[in-house]
């Protein structure tokens, strides 16, 4: 964060809350011309600070509205084990998360699905055919109390 100055702390923190504002009304907000804005977001793209740009869905509009977070505990540890493992947990588009962590567990993925049929229909068609897997705990999600994909900083 050395790099940034105020400006492009604010310009970061309204694009995460709405990426599609043109450039001339977040110049506007800024009081700036949208001249020295685009150049500012162009940068902070080039430096990574922004890595992209998506539109957030509808997980129940889109019969996914059930989530589930799955622990893994792999059979062993070798390093060819690990790699195959997240090589197949990448191709499953049912998981949109997979985290390697500290514990009892190996991974934690976040998973979405229908309903419970499509979650045992997962788990007995899909993951259960991943190698190594020694044991995975399941945990369902009952409520979401907060949601946000955006940084404080």
């Amino acid at each position: 964060m050395e790099n940034l100055d105020g400006t492009d702390i604010q310009i970061l923190k309204r694009l995460q809350s709405d990426s599609n504002i043109n450039i001339k009304q977040l110049a506007s907000e800024l009081f700036l011309t949208a001249t020295p804005v685009y150049e500012r977001i162009k940068r902070l793209e080039r430096e990574g600070y922004i890595m992209k740009y998506v539109a957030l869905l509808d997980k129940k509009k889109l019969k996914l509205g059930m989530t589930v977070f799955c622990n893994v505990r792999l059979k062993e540890h070798a390093r060819n084990v690990g790699a195959n493992f997240v090589k197949d947990i990448v191709a499953l588009p049912e998981i949109i998360e997979c985290y390697n962590i500290a514990g009892d567990y190996d991974f934690m993925l976040k998973i979405l699905v229908e309903d419970m049929a499509s979650y045992q229909d997962f788990v007995m068609n899909k993951l259960s055919t991943i190698e190594n897997i020694g044991n995975t705990q399941t945990i369902f999600v009952m409520g979401e109390i907060k949601n946000s994909t955006a940084l404080n900083f």
